[in-house]
């Protein structure tokens, strides 16, 4: 399996490609379009990007949990999550791309 990232750099370079905006404004796009999401889950909004999927936050109540080293108790505090759901595209995409 490749051990390559994909950096907010590469999506700006090819936003700077694809469209031909000048490097800055590519840039400034793709951080425009992170941000936008990024504020919707902090406001708790589901974001669903069409043939992507959809990102969500969920409320985790309180639990306890269990040191895995000594065994005790550890109570775990309610928190908020970010989960993602994949599309059935993008499933089946990333399966074609396991077979190559």
């Amino acid at each position: 399996m490749a051990s390559k990232t994909l950096t907010r750099m590469d999506l700006s370079e090819a936003v700077f490609r694809e469209v031909g905006l000048s490097r800055n404004d590519a840039a400034q796009m793709v951080e425009s379009v992170l941000d936008h999401v990024s504020d919707a889950l902090a406001r708790g909004e589901t974001v669903k990007i069409s043939s992507f999927g959809t990102f969500s936050v969920r409320d985790k109540t309180a639990r306890v949990g269990r040191n895995p080293k000594t065994g005790e108790e550890v109570p775990i505090e309610p928190r908020r999550v970010l989960s993602f759901r994949p599309s059935h595209l993008m499933k089946d995409r990333v399966a074609i791309g396991n077979k190559r």
